[in-house]
């Protein structure tokens, strides 16, 4: 599996759009050689923020192209910014305050952190930037923590980087003019963060404060009798004594912002799985409502996995006691309006979620073609000369069509009126069927995917005996692909007649036509796609396989007949009354 990071560097510019461009292009343009395969990034986000002055970057690629593009995007800015000049609402510390390494794919956190470890190093080594290394990558405990490696910001340098214990782990030992001009950068190694920003109806920091200590993780110093001026409290030691807030894995601070002219709770939520986001968005909101304040909206910095947004929405479809069993454009329109994240500007999910930001628009142009298409377009298409789509991409798609009425008579259950108790019963139905229809939509074009790698097999050459071989070769493989496609299809579109039946069984009964209209399309789908198994598979070479493959696709083909019986004599029965 080809190993894949995430780069998310936080620039102290984000004001002077020049100087943004520039950061991002030497990050764009590089390319580097992974095995005689040229390999680039691809920059998924660029978020500046004036109040803050500070821009927030992400890209992805392979280890080797992500490493060398971040070392070119501080190479960049520590040409560009000068920290001597800096001015901002968010702590710094230098041209590139933060650079953490996120693993996506083939690759973990503590491999993450060794190479965060080995970036730092040749930062300073190349560059003479000095680098504490954080979070998973750091050398000793308490650097794990970005606030204790940035304490001070680029303002205590001067010190920090000739005191032994304050020291950056690859720095110089000395105040140079390096560090003078881009300050120090924190690399590190972490998982997902969620950068996101509370907006409440207030323009007090002090109050916006309050509540950021009532909720994040540290919380606040104890003090005397609960007062605000009251004497800070200390243990045997002297140490100070913290009361905790009430959110795990967040960090947040109160700020106001200029630009829209509010004060804002401004969180890390640094542990998605100890925190999620609809979690501290509804424990923020009752912190602020104990002190009077309301928050209007939510902001997000930079980019979210999709399972934060999803898992938002199921959250509040789940409280509306509304079916789950919807489309995933759905299920997060919901999560956007819950939480407000379309309060100051525009929220584009497309333009948010970083699993679609790394799809390539030409990859699945081509991987979902057909079930892209109108209706009429796929029917056309179908119509044509040409020999794909043929029978198991429409087999497919019936399945997808029996499971989708599956579904529709799952949520029209849910959200009768009457049936309120009964809402997580049909929610869970539809969630299935959703699930069933998803996978059977993706056959309807994997299916003509198989039949086309058969057709390009006959375009391989045959001029020698190698050549006859690997053709040969080629063609077995392919030819079993495109009979276990039909077989997957068959075997999903069965499962189809489970949801069909409970529908027809105890779904509204104003749909169970629908119901019955599921069990046809399903029995359709399993009797063209155990056609497609046999002709298929009569192309192998490998007969036992061949034989297996066909006994399987008949063993569900007989079970389909008795299942669509028994949902049509309910169908039936019912009609009558």
């Amino acid at each position: 599996m080809k190993r894949i990071i995430e780069c998310v560097p936080n620039f102290s510019e984000g004001r002077n759009r020049e100087v943004i461009d520039k950061i991002v292009e030497a990050i764009a343009s590089v390319k580097v050689d992974v095995e005689g395969v040229t390999e680039s990034v691809k920059v998924l986000d660029v978020d500046p923020g004036e109040a803050t002055n500070r821009t927030v970057v992400t890209f992805v690629g392979s280890v080797e192209a992500v490493l060398e593009a971040a070392f070119q995007g501080v190479k960049k800015a520590g040409e560009l910014i000068d920290m001597r000049c800096h001015k901002g609402a968010h702590p710094r510390s230098g041209a590139t305050d933060v650079l953490p390494l996120i693993p996506i794919s083939g690759i973990t956190l503590s491999e993450c952190a060794e190479l965060a470890r080995g970036l730092a190093k040749r930062i300073f080594e190349e560059l003479q930037i000095p680098c504490y290394c954080y979070e998973a990558a750091a050398f000793k405990p308490e650097r794990k923590n970005l606030a204790v490696c940035r304490s001070g910001e680029y303002e205590a340098l001067v010190e920090k980087v000739c005191d032994p214990e304050r020291k950056p782990d690859f720095g110089p030992g000395k105040y140079t003019d390096v560090v003078a001009k881009s300050g120090a950068i924190n690399v590190g190694a972490r998982n997902f963060l969620v950068a996101v920003n509370f907006n409440l109806n207030t323009t007090s920091t002090r109050r916006a404060m309050a509540v950021a200590f009532d909720v994040r993780e540290k919380g606040r110093k104890m003090r005397e009798g609960g007062s605000l001026t009251g004497k800070v409290l200390k243990d045997e030691n002297g140490n100070d004594l913290w009361q905790p807030g009430t959110l795990k894995g967040c960090k947040a601070i109160g700020w106001y912002i200029d630009e829209y002219g509010i004060a804002q709770v401004s969180m890390n939520i640094t542990d998605i799985e100890a925190t999620s986001l609809h979690e501290a968005y509804e424990e923020v909101c009752r912190a602020a409502s104990l002190r009077g304040l309301k928050v209007t909206g939510t902001e997000i910095v930079g980019l979210v996995p999709k399972r934060v947004l999803m898992d938002a929405g199921r959250f509040y479809l789940a409280r509306q006691q509304r079916s789950l069993g919807i489309s995933e454009d759905e299920i997060m329109k919901i999560a956007v309006k819950s939480m407000s994240l379309d309060d100051l500007k525009p929220f584009v999910v497309r333009e948010k979620v970083i699993e679609y930001l790394m799809e390539d628009p030409k990859e699945m142009a081509v991987k979902e073609r057909l079930i892209r298409m109108t209706c009429k377009d796929f029917a056309v298409e179908t119509a044509s000369e040409s020999p794909a789509p043929g029978g198991g991409s429409i087999s497919a798609y019936m399945g997808a069509l029996g499971a989708a009425l599956g579904t529709m008579v799952a949520n029209l259950s849910s959200h009768k009126r009457g049936w309120d108790e009964r809402w997580k019963e049909f929610s869970d139905w539809a969630e299935k069927g959703q699930a069933l229809m998803n996978e059977l939509l993706a056959l309807v074009d994997e299916d003509t995917a198989a039949f086309n790698k058969i057709m390009d097999v006959f375009s391989m050459p045959k001029g020698t005996d190698e050549e006859k071989a690997a053709r040969a070769a080629a063609m077995e493989a392919a030819t079993l692909y495109a009979t276990e496609v039909p077989l997957r299809t068959l075997k999903t579109s069965f499962k189809v007649f489970e949801v069909a039946n409970a529908m027809a069984s105890m779904g509204n009964p104003n749909s169970v036509s629908d119901a019955g209209v599921a069990a046809i399309a399903a029995r359709g789908a399993v009797f063209g796609a155990r056609l497609n198994v046999h002709i298929n598979a009569e192309g192998l070479k490998d007969r036992a396989k061949a034989e297996q493959l066909m006994k399987e696709a008949d063993e569900v083909m007989a079970c389909a007949v008795v299942e669509e019986k028994k949902v049509l004599e309910i169908v039936e029965n019912k009609i009558k009354g």
